[in-house]
């Protein structure tokens, strides 16, 4: 499938689209004040090591010193100096998103350990790796154990060991290693340097491993040789931004072209695809027309809709999409359809074009984990066949892993999407603060017979001279209105009086009611 990929550079954020047959299928968004320092590789230099706490303090030029523990030192350093351990039958388990280094085996007993002070001392220079961003007033979380993230592969340079993700079925994992191994082998026959398969690696052909281990090696290169070079507390690696993401994770043989709008970000990326991706510079384009690049394609549009929760099919049908934190959840409903025959065709015929809107959606919204589709009810076996086959289609091209069941005994179909970021919801929305993610908010009536409720309560445990209720103007219009005559009789019955107060800064659900 041809795709276009579109990237919209600002300063701020870099926004990136992928275009297939006109129609969006992906959006990517990553801001500058949000990107984290995981990932980061620097040339630390040991300014105090704590024996009591088995740990050191590392200054990496920022603005409060990284922490290390003795654990997270290299476990060549402790090997020297500890029992080996047999391997277990579990095999280590891949970065999440590619974005985290990913733990290095554990090959070794945990004791004994040879002490921190008599491994590192003060004013070394050491190569360390950020596991945990800063938080608060406490510093990063460092690790000796370097590892490096590719679109298949995890690099492990100080180890020599080949590990495959345990989501990738057992029958799989022997020959996936063997391939690997021999991808990977020096002309002696020996590794050189260890990897971790990653799930998605798991239809990958030779090719594409080799082009994975040929980056990883070439990145690993110019660390070590920017490490001679630098001085203490520099910055030797920083993780992918986004668009260096884009030729590793989305450019691919069905890629024509990649448009950036910033001239100065275009020659960037052609450095930066001529060192490790070759095959991709042909396809970098600076686009430069008037006006904004994501209107090429109504980008924003898309973006838009996909905040949404109804999703209009061309048909006149419609979905309904509700993400929960426990899952996803797609209703198809006919809407205006009525365009087939009869009733049955009706209803195929918006559940096969429902099945396309789902698997773009899932895309574009990139929802992950559990969904269930409530696709419209069929009476007869081949078109619910036909459906499920077209939705499998559908999610076939997808690049995040999916598995999908069959339609349930109630008529819904199972499935699942590997999460690999925050989806676009999480990420450019937060909870209403009126209704706290709720989606609706309590009649104005009923917060008018909450704050009656409460009064009364108030009355009978306190005896203030007046009481008074703060609310939204609407449920205090309420008051002066209908419910006046409630009102009434309620400062009547605890026979104080009730003044009102409007606050237009209050949700309709919010109210206060003050003693005086």
């Amino acid at each position: 499938m041809n795709q276009d990929i579109l990237i919209n550079w600002s300063p701020q954020e870099t926004r990136v689209a992928v275009v297939e047959q006109g129609a969006v299928q992906e959006v990517h968004i990553e801001r500058t004040l949000e990107r984290g320092l995981v990932g980061n590789i620097y040339l630390g230099k040991v300014s105090r090591v704590l024996p009591g706490m088995q740990s050191a303090f590392l200054d990496i030029g920022l603005d409060r010193a990284a922490f290390l523990h003795v654990a997270d030192l290299m476990p060549n350093i402790q090997a020297k100096h500890a029992t080996p351990r047999a391997p277990a039958d579990a095999e280590p388990a891949p970065a999440a998103g590619g974005a985290a280094p990913a733990a290095a085996p554990k090959v070794l007993a945990p004791n004994p350990v040879l002490p921190i002070e008599k491994q590192i001392f003060e004013g070394q220079a050491l190569m360390v790796q950020v596991l945990k961003d800063p938080i608060g007033t406490k510093g990063a979380r460092l690790t000796a154990q370097i590892s490096i993230a590719g679109r298949l592969l995890v690099f492990l340079p100080q180890d020599n060991h080949i590990g495959v993700s345990q989501k990738i079925p057992a029958a799989q994992r022997e020959a996936l290693r063997q391939r690997l191994l021999a991808l990977t082998a020096t002309a002696d026959g020996s590794p050189a340097g260890g990897f971790i398969l990653r799930t998605n690696a798991e239809d990958a052909d030779d090719e594409e491993l080799a082009d994975d281990v040929a980056y990883l090696r070439k990145t690993w290169l110019r660390i070590k040789e920017a490490a001679l070079r630098q001085p203490p507390a520099s910055l030797l690696h920083e993780d992918l931004n986004l668009m260096q993401r884009v030729l590793r994770d989305l450019s691919g043989a069905g890629t024509q072209s990649i448009r950036i709008d910033s001239r100065e970000q275009f020659g960037l990326m052609q450095g930066f695809a001529g060192e490790f991706m070759p095959d991709t510079v042909a396809k970098l384009q600076h686009y430069s027309g008037e006006r904004p690049i994501f209107d090429l394609f109504n980008v924003d549009e898309e973006i838009v809709r996909a905040l949404g929760r109804r999703v209009e099919l061309k048909s006149g049908g419609y979905l309904v999409i509700d993400q929960t934190e426990a899952l996803t959840t797609v209703d198809v409903n006919t809407g205006g359809f009525v365009g087939a025959r009869n009733f049955d065709d009706t209803v195929f015929r918006t559940n096969l074009e429902a099945a396309q809107a789902i698997a773009r959606q899932l895309r574009l919204r990139n929802l992950g984990g559990i969904v269930i589709v409530d696709f419209i009810d069929m009476t007869r076996d081949d078109h619910r066949e036909a459906v499920l086959a077209e939705f499998r289609k559908q999610l076939a091209r997808d690049r995040v892993k999916t598995m999908t069941g069959g339609f349930s005994q109630l008529g819904l179909v199972e499935m699942t999407r590997k999460r690999t970021r925050e989806s676009l919801a999480h990420m450019l929305s937060e909870p209403c603060e009126a209704c706290g993610g709720k989606g609706a908010v309590k009649t104005p009536r009923s917060v008018c017979y909450d704050i009656l409720r409460e009064i009364l309560r108030e009355a009978r445990a306190f005896n203030p001279r007046e009481f008074r209720v703060v609310a939204s103007p609407k449920v205090v219009e309420l008051f002066l209105d209908d419910e006046r005559a409630h009102l009434a009789g309620l400062s009547e019955f605890i026979g104080k009086p009730i003044s009102l107060q409007s606050e237009s800064s209050m949700t309709q659900e919010q109210y206060d009611i003050v003693l005086m």
